[in-house]
């Protein structure tokens, strides 16, 4: 994991990050490893009233397509609670690493984090929006 001097900064909302915080709590002896780096997030991030989190920041509901560095993939995902998660769907829990990652990054900033295959990837946020519109509409 790269140094905190190196992370970058991170904003979250006085609900989101209490809401989360909980989770991560709770989810110590189901996978300590996640719960911890959400943790780590949550500690270092900027928190302010949840109105004033500007749109362009990741939250929880919104849709974020971010771009892996190494592969060039870009991907197209929505970050909701653990028990509102299908990958299938492209609808990925914060209590995941990427999931974890993203949470109160902005669009532009990159984040580094563990891979699977050892080592590290990063991912660079390309766009953030809203989950759904009033008529319930994605607006990616």
């Amino acid at each position: 994991m790269q140094a905190q001097a190196q992370l970058p900064s991170i904003t979250l909302g006085t609900l989101d990050h209490d809401r989360l915080r909980r989770i991560a709590e709770g989810a110590q002896r189901i996978v300590p490893d996640v719960a911890e780096y959400l943790m780590r997030e949550l500690d270092r991030a900027t928190i302010l009233k949840t109105e004033a989190i500007s749109r362009e920041r990741v939250r929880m509901g919104c849709l974020v397509k971010y771009r892996d560095e190494e592969t060039g993939q870009e991907r197209l995902v929505q970050l909701v609670y653990p028990i509102e998660a299908d990958p299938v769907v492209g609808r990925i829990s914060v209590l995941t690493p990427v999931g974890a990652a993203l949470i109160g990054l902005s669009e532009g900033q990159s984040i580094e984090l563990p891979s699977r295959r050892g080592g590290s990837k990063t991912l660079t946020i390309l766009r953030v929006r809203s989950g759904q519109d009033r008529g319930g509409h994605k607006l990616m």
